[in-house]
């Protein structure tokens, strides 16, 4: 017996756009044409007792994540898991894996399965599909990334502050050529904490070097490969501030490998907290965060989104705090 996933794969389309035709919604004639000429070719008959109970939206959220290898998400999802169980909804949890194509697919059965909320931290700065959300009546808050134009409640770390905060901390312990390994351009995140490390220097009144960063791609490889082009530099940088926690490890590595010294040779401060962060010798200074009041502030808003859609979205930005530890801190006589 054909599904609506067949439908969709026949037809060329999102099992959204499916559910929409099937029931009424306003599509794309041409789309409508394929999905109805789908229908009949695989005789496919919708189940009306499920389509009745979907009248009604579930009691689930699709919590959509940008990479459940990153520590940075667990406490996060937990934050967002406590919320969401006391207020008789059950999580789950979709891995995107920094993949928008997969995004868009959990999307998709988000809709088809009504469910009652989305908490997503976007996987690229494209808009159309959070806004397929925001079209179809889903409610949704943004996690950790914002994008530009979109109607959604957002809950973000101060990233710009915290940056700037890391980079200050590393001028003010004598660093000289103080290099910056951010994310991928387009994310919100990797631009605003390379704002922040732009500003401290501005304000210690240093040439902003553009051949001292590097846009990586917010995992361990990428801050491996960029620490490794900067050792292949005539002159290498005396200091890294990391864009976020995987590409601390891989810079950390890169320094290991290469038999360099933290600090004495390359100092390192890391955006987000690491597991093992005080555990390592030398420990590593990290721009801190709670993850988990992250997540329950996402979960906390979408449950008033929910109760009140035609509120105003609202924005959230939380604090970050600089943890100093002895991977960025010289001693006076290496100054």
């Amino acid at each position: 017996m054909a599904t609506i996933y067949d439908v969709a794969r026949h037809a060329d389309v999102s099992v959204a756009t499916v559910s929409r035709v099937l029931n009424g919604g306003s599509v794309d004639p041409v789309l409508a044409r394929r999905v109805t000429q789908a229908v009949a070719a695989l005789r496919y008959r919708p189940n009306l007792v499920a389509r009745n109970l979907r009248t009604r939206r579930t009691r689930l959220w699709a919590v959509i994540i940008a990479d459940v290898r990153n520590p940075f998400f667990t406490d996060m999802v937990r934050g967002i898991e406590d919320v969401a169980s006391a207020e008789g909804y059950s999580v789950v949890l979709c891995n995107s894996d920094e993949d928008e194509t997969k995004e868009a697919d959990y999307i998709d059965v988000a809709l088809a399965e009504r469910m009652a909320g989305v908490i997503l931290s976007p996987s690229s700065s494209r808009t159309e599909h959070v806004d397929s959300l925001v079209s179809a009546g889903c409610p949704v808050v943004l996690v950790d990334r914002e994008l530009d134009g979109v109607r959604a409640d957002a809950v973000l770390a101060d990233n710009e502050q915290g940056a700037y905060v890391a980079t200050r901390h590393l001028v003010e312990q004598g660093f000289e050529r103080i290099a910056c390994v951010t994310g991928p351009e387009e994310y919100s995140t990797a631009a605003q904490r390379l704002s922040g490390y732009r500003a401290a220097l501005i304000e210690a009144g240093r040439d902003v070097d553009e051949s001292l960063v590097r846009f990586a791609d917010f995992r361990e490889p990428g801050g491996r490969a960029a620490m490794e082009s900067f050792l292949e530099c005539p002159q290498r940088p005396d200091a890294v501030f990391s864009a976020n926690n995987l590409m601390t490890l891989g810079v950390l590595r890169c320094l290991a490998d290469h038999g360099l010294s933290v600090p004495d040779e390359v100092g390192v401060v890391g955006f987000d907290d690491l597991p093992w962060a005080e555990l390592v010798r030398p420990t590593v200074t990290t721009v801190g965060r709670s993850t988990y009041d992250e997540g329950r502030v996402a979960a906390e808003a979408l449950v008033r989104r929910i109760a009140d859609p035609n509120a105003e979205p609202e924005r959230k930005v939380l604090p970050t705090r600089l943890k100093v530890r002895e991977s960025s801190v010289r001693t006076s006589t290496e100054r």
